[in-house]
């Protein structure tokens, strides 16, 4: 690199001395430069006529400097010159439209085949064009000062591995920080995952520490708060819906902060890196559960206690005095954790939330359904129409309503002997006996896909016709589907004579036999 010029109030100086009618080497002594130095500036500015004059009339640095640059410009080292230099307009294009080095480098090296530059290179280059740039107007930070009340920021900050009680485990843990704008008070806590029932839970926690809530919360860009973040004012942001129903609940508007711009949550920026090292890096956590009573003391005894950097005051004397007061009041109705998911609906026609199965209409299947889930209810939308609301239910367990499945496929889903007859005794108790009967004729063989064959099809008929027809059936030993829609289909069921008392069909006539000793059977011995 060149050696650095000379600043131009040691330029003054310079001019100072030799009008007071001093050597080259008393001003090159006093002002710690080099003689040649001092010769070659003393040449620039007699050339430009402010070398000599009254020592008490100097120069002011701006003409000095011009006078100097005039003379004696700078030349950049051979050393200096970039390596991409050809490629310069190209860097320049790329970096004008927010593309990063590792971006440019990857871009130039796969697009340039005769490209053999390094990425330091390109950080190099990219460093230069932003100081031949300057500062832009948005490059700016421009400091917020907030009424009491108005404005909490929050985010989530790394807190090292932490060991869980829970799951017997070191863990990655988080904490969680809320800065107050007016008055720099913070509330925080320790967690192990940012996943949205946490977010939410935090937030409760916070307010009701607080004893009421700010008018406006500025969170990261977290999932749990902003589903899609917006690029630019003409694009909105996606707010999470479990997010909205909260600050619907506690009455605070939220405004999520822009991609990729940390400054404008500075507050709660400098929040957490004021936790991490002035709590966490001095002390060695075991576990949570002490750290989380200590984080309490700490943020009582020593944050809310400090002087602030910037306000100069103590964060929590503040806080009592102006900020308290200015809060929203917490609401009447204590909050319901509510977290709103998306889930698709299976070809089962049911969705999974939380390992348990919640059915929806069939008509809806592969689609994907929004589940607001509260801790006793799941209630099922689609395209903001709600379905169904059904009650909790435990891990790998089903709750079903019979419309939501097709009217020939539902009653599939009942599997016990019990369920098919108690169907039956409804019918009648002809109905309830005939169906025990056709469970037992097989004792291998599972006859539960027939009978609800054979249920389903007898409460289509009038209960006098299907006690009728059991009553049939079960004096022949019948014990067929086809035989029993037969007996209906031809009105066997109305015949005029009486039927004979029924009996049971016994295991062993499931084989074939005689004839003679079938009609000894139906009309007895006459010997």
């Amino acid at each position: 690199m060149s050696a650095p010029r000379t600043d131009m109030h040691r330029l003054q100086e310079m001019v100072r001395l030799h009008r007071l009618g001093n050597s080259v080497r008393v001003v090159a002594r006093r002002l710690q430069m080099g003689r040649d130095t001092v010769r070659s500036y003393q040449r620039a500015l007699r050339q430009a006529g402010l070398l000599d004059g009254d020592a008490a009339a100097l120069p002011e640095p701006e003409a000095l400097q011009a006078a100097v640059s005039a003379q004696r410009p700078a030349k950049a080292s051979p050393q200096q010159t970039s390596s991409l230099e050809r490629w310069r307009p190209k860097v320049a294009a790329m970096a004008g439209k927010g593309a990063g080095p590792q971006a440019i480098y990857d871009c130039l090296r796969t697009q340039e085949p005769d490209y053999s530059g390094s990425l330091s290179a390109v950080k190099r280059l990219c460093l230069r064009l932003a100081q031949e740039r300057g500062v832009r107007p948005e490059d700016v930070a421009i400091p917020v000062d907030t009424a009491p009340g108005e404005v909490a920021q929050v985010d989530f900050g790394y807190a090292g591995m932490l060991y869980d009680p829970e799951r017997r485990v070191s863990r990655k843990a988080w904490v969680f920080v809320l800065v107050l704008g007016h008055s720099r008070h913070m509330w925080a806590e320790i967690v192990f995952d940012q996943k949205i029932e946490t977010w939410l839970r935090l937030h409760v926690q916070a307010f009701t520490a607080l004893g009421g809530v700010p008018k406006l919360l500025v969170p990261d860009n977290l999932k749990a708060a902003v589903v899609r973040a917006a690029f630019g004012v003409d694009r909105e942001p996606q707010l999470n819906r479990s997010y909205c129903e909260l600050a619907r609940h506690y009455g605070f508007q939220i405004e999520p902060t822009p991609p990729r711009s940390p400054q404008q949550k500075g507050k709660v920026e400098a929040g957490v890196k004021y936790v991490r090292r002035n709590f966490f890096v001095p002390r060695a956590h075991q576990d949570v559960p002490a750290a989380r009573a200590e984080l309490a003391v700490w943020l009582k005894e020593v944050a809310g206690k400090r002087v602030h950097g910037t306000t100069g005051r103590r964060p929590a004397e503040v806080f009592e005095l102006e900020e308290r007061a200015a809060l929203l009041p917490l609401p009447r109705v204590a909050y319901e954790l509510v977290v709103w998911k998306r889930a698709r609906l299976h070809t089962d026609c049911h969705v999974q939330i939380d390992g348990g199965f919640y059915s929806a209409p069939f008509r809806l299947a592969h689609q994907d359904l929004w589940c607001r889930c509260t801790a006793k209810s799941i209630t099922t939308y689609h395209e903001e129409q709600r379905l169904r609301t059904h009650a909790r239910v435990a891990r790998g367990k089903r709750s079903t309503f019979e419309d939501d499945l097709p009217e020939y496929r539902r009653d599939a889903r009942h599997r016990s002997r019990s369920y098919w007859e108690e169907r039956a005794e409804r019918i009648g108790a002809e109905v309830g006996q005939y169906v025990r009967a056709v469970f037992e004729s097989d004792d291998v063989l599972s006859r539960l896909r027939l009978v609800q064959a054979v249920v389903t099809h007898l409460e289509t008929f009038p209960k006098e016709r299907a006690r009728a027809a059991c009553q049939r059936a079960l004096y022949f030993g019948n014990f067929s589907y086809g035989g029993l829609k037969a007996i209906l289909r031809h009105g066997l069921d109305l015949q005029a004579e009486p039927v004979p008392t029924p009996r049971l069909w016994l295991p062993e006539a499931r084989h074939s036999r005689k004839p003679i000793e079938l009609g000894e059977t139906r009309h007895g011995n006459h010997g």
